[in-house]
Formats: C-alpha cells, structure tokens, sequence
C-alpha cells in the first residue's frame, strides 16, 4: 500500500499591525484595549492614555491596580473584563500592561505578554509602546509578533489562535512606518527560524528544507543553489555525504545569496547554518529522552534562512551568503561508524570517534566551501552544537567563540539589543593538542570542554578569516513559555544576526 503523503496543516499567521494617534478607547469595533502603567515608590502609575480611559471607561484604573498589589514589572499584565462601552459595544477586555524601566527589553516582554494575553479575540488597541521612542515601538511589535506564536498537526485546528489585528494607538505625531516594519521583520524572522525548527522530521527532511529555501529565495528576491548527492560526491563534500549517508533521505547543501541594489561588489558575509533534520546520534545513539528534540537540529539552518529573507527589506549593505548544510543523522546498515575517517571539501581528514559529534562534520564542508569559492570578509557560523553549552549557560543564552575581538563585540552587542543575549567563551588553544588523531588531521570527538573542543575543531576550516561560531544549543529550546519564548524550538539567533547585519556599518573595524 503506498504511503499517505505528509502534508503540514495550513498554519496561523502573525497579527497585522495598524498606526494610530487615537487613545486605545477611541477606536471603535475592537474587543480588547491596553494601556501602558509602572510605579513609583511603590505606587502605580498610569502610562499614556491611562487617565483618559479611567474617565472614558468608567474605571477607576489605579484603584484596579492597587487592589492587585501590581509591581509593574515588564509583562505584569493585570486583565478587567467589561461588558461593552457606549462608544465601543464590542469591548469586552481592559489590559493594563507593566513596562518596568521602559527599555527595549522591557517594551519586548511587554508586547509578548499582551499577546499571550489576548488569543483568541479578534482586534486589540494598545497604547502600551506610546511612552517610548521608535526603538521601544519596534522592540513591542517585535514582542507582540513572537508572543503570538502558534504551531499545530491537530485534526481540529490550533487549540488557541492570536489576536488577529492590532493597531498601536496613542503614537505621538510622526512617522512611526520604519520602526513597525522593523519590529515586522525582526519578529517575522524569529517567527520563520521557530517554525522551520519545530516542523516534524516526518516531513522536514534536506530536500523539504531545501524546497523552503527555493521557496524563499522566490519570495524575497534571492539566488539559490542546491547541491544534490550526486553533486555532492562529485565535489568532494565528505563530511556531509557521510553524516547522511544512511538516511532514506539524501542529504543536501543549499546556497541562498542576497546581493544589495547598485552594490554587487559590497563585501560578503557568509552565514553557516547547521541543517541536520533529525539527529538519532547515528550509531552513537542517542539515549531516547535526548532525541525527543532532536528536530529542531537543523536550528542554525533555519536562522540562516530566515535572516536571508529579510536583509532586503532592512537595506543590508552588504553582500550575504547563507550555507546550509543539511543531513539526517540516521543509524542503518551503512551508517558512519566510530573509526571511519572523512574526507572533507578541499582535502582536511576528520577521523569520526562518535557519530553523534555530526555537525561539526558538516559545518566543516561548508565553511571550507565558502573560503575557496567567496571570498568572504567575514564568516559565522551558527549551530545547536553541543551539551556542554547548555551545562555552561542554562538555556536563556547563546554562547560564542570569535577570533576576532571586534566581531566579538559586534556580535555581543547585537544580541543584547535584538533580546538574544550572547556569552562569549574562550577559543583556548591549550585544549588543541585534543584533537589530535593517529590516522587524520583531526578527532570529532576529543572530550574535555566539549563546547570549546569544538570550536577548535572548526577554527580549521575559517583561514584567517575574521570568524565567530554561536553554539546555540543551550538556547535551542524553551523549557516553557516565557514572554517572546515559546515552549519548544525557539530560533534562537535570527535577531542577533539580523541585528547586526542591519545595524550601521557592520562590517567598521573588519573589512
């Protein structure tokens, strides 16, 4: 009997946004208003709008938010039900939203913890982002997008949906445009890593994960290249043909270029994601508790991925190349075995101790491509690579390696600013001698510091290139919901790296 195709339920989409400069109470048809509130010496206080309303609702707010105890800390979201006013029949929900010391972040957690608190209404008027500036509008949109999001396979649909429209209300005059749609694309591209991360590895093997990225490509005004197993072999990518050789679906290398207007001889950036689609360890198996997440493996990629699609709206100056090289790491008959040695793009030998140390095989083929053929200025490559960086850093934040102190800097500081914080570690060239083999050039699996090894491990295959490697797998998955953070895969990186590559003069101290 043939097999019944997979086919992903049609999913939701992310809130549409509106500007406004009316108060949140005087638009009508909406079923949920929100207003901004902190405190001071301990006492709440009303943000924009907030009198008004008391007096326009006939609700005493501060009187609600006493009788609450509310901090207002960001994402204190304090809820009065109401049963429709004369002006707006429809209204049926007050939401007072804590902003804390009104920074990005706090605007971020903000507008996450407003969408979360109203799925499943239709409309929203939120006046929450009007005390700050553009930056705190786009990091609310931001918050409010990732808040929102939802995946399903359920035979009835999503079991909660978010809001549908939100018009940010109280905007001070101005043109507010620029800071929504970047908040649109910061979430937007967090939204896309998470989904492509949490898609089952029943349907999302490389060649679907390459479909998307052709998909892509169409959508945003991208180049894409896809390399077969044919052309694989034929080109001599060891390490990826051998992590996916004993997988029932072959692996694949995608390319996605995007190249600025009137700027094709910008510097390039190349972008590595790892793009391994289910990781069963290999014959190196991992225990079962360990693979229950593993289809979220191919994280790195789908930042990739999602960054690439956004650079044009965001104006990136720069040329950027985003390499994803995608396998299943699956155990059959001709699986890889401890003992075997690769042979990676332009020749270094890898002798594989433990099949479940795969990504870094991969990630190698990649970035030696990407040295011989584009002549990158800079080259960072992102992964959910190893364990020990969650024992490191818990799972709120990534951890990096740079050999280069400027792109560290850079990097850090993107990361603080888009909400995806980043620790770097050290790139400790005493541990080198671990990955010494008898037969190859390298061990994948020397032991010790596991994370910094490694790094080590990849350090090879970047040249003198300025290089970071962001080991994500601490961040990889949210252990529960909490304000733009869903529970699950979480995408972690897409902003930071987007952040940067949009930010003024990425490349200043570089190239």
């Amino acid at each position: 009997m043939p097999a019944t195709p997979t086919i992903l339920p049609p999913q939701v989409s992310p809130p549409a946004f509106a500007l406004s400069g009316l108060p949140p109470h005087e638009i009508s048809g909406v079923e949920a208003v929100a207003y901004p509130f902190s405190t001071h010496d301990g006492d709440p206080v009303l943000g924009p709008g907030g009198d008004a309303a008391t007096e326009a609702l006939g609700l005493d707010l501060l009187a609600v938010l006493q009788s609450r105890r509310a901090t207002g800390q960001a994402g204190e979201v304090v809820s009065v039900p109401v049963a429709g006013t004369p002006a707006n029949r429809d209204l049926r929900l007050v939401l007072l939203v804590g902003v804390g010391e009104e920074s990005p972040f706090d605007f971020r957690r903000a507008g996450a913890a407003l969408a979360r608190a109203t799925f499943d209404h239709e409309s929203l008027a939120a006046g929450v982002a009007a005390g700050g500036d553009d930056e705190a509008l786009t990091a609310f949109v931001t918050g409010a997008m990732l808040g929102s999001f939802v995946f399903h396979w359920r035979s009835q649909g999503p079991s909660h949906t978010p809001v549908r429209r939100v018009v940010l209300a109280s905007l001070p005059t101005g043109d507010h445009t620029g800071a929504l749609e970047r908040g649109l694309e910061l979430g937007g591209a967090g939204w896309r890593a998470r989904m492509l991360a949490t898609v089952p590895s029943n349907l999302k093997s490389p060649e679907w994960l390459a479909d998307q990225a052709e998909q892509i490509a169409a959508e945003n005004g991208l180049s894409c290249e896809v390399w077969d197993e044919t052309k694989l072999a034929k080109q001599g990518f060891g390490g990826i043909l051998g992590v996916g050789q004993a997988s029932a679906t072959p692996p694949r290398l995608i390319r996605l270029d995007y190249t600025p207007p009137r700027a094709r001889r910008a510097p390039r950036v190349v972008l590595v994601g790892k793009g391994i689609t289910f990781d069963s360890g290999g014959l190196s198996i991992k225990p079962g508790e360990s693979m229950s997440t593993m289809k979220r493996d191919m994280t790195g990629g789908a930042v990739v991925m999602a960054v690439l699609a956004s650079l044009g709206r965001l104006g990136c100056p720069l040329r950027v190349t985003g390499l994803v090289p995608a396998a299943e790491n699956a155990v059959g008959g001709n699986a890889l075995r401890p003992g075997d040695v690769l042979t990676h793009y332009g020749g270094r030998t890898s002798e594989v101790m433990n099949t479940d140390a795969e990504g870094r095989l991969v990630l190698a083929d990649a970035m030696a491509y990407a040295l011989d053929n584009l002549d990158p200025a800079v080259l960072v490559d992102i992964a959910t690579l190893t364990g020990t960086m969650k024992v490191a850093l818990g799972q709120w934040m990534g951890g990096y390696f740079a050999n280069d102190d400027t792109l560290a800097a850079r990097l850090r500081d993107a990361g603080t600013a888009a909400g995806e914080p980043l620790w770097r570690m050290p790139l400790e060239g005493d541990y080198e001698d671990t990955l010494s083999s008898t037969v190859a050039d390298a061990t994948n699996a020397p032991g010790g510091p596991g994370a910094i090894t490694a790094a080590l491990f990849l350090q090879h295959f970047a040249g003198d290139v300025p290089w970071a490697h962001l080991d994500i797998a601490s961040a990889g998955d949210a252990p529960s919901d909490s304000y733009e953070w869903s529970k699950g895969p979480t995408g972690f990186g897409a902003r930071a790296l987007l952040t940067w590559l949009t930010g003024p003069d990425p490349l200043a101290g570089l190239a």
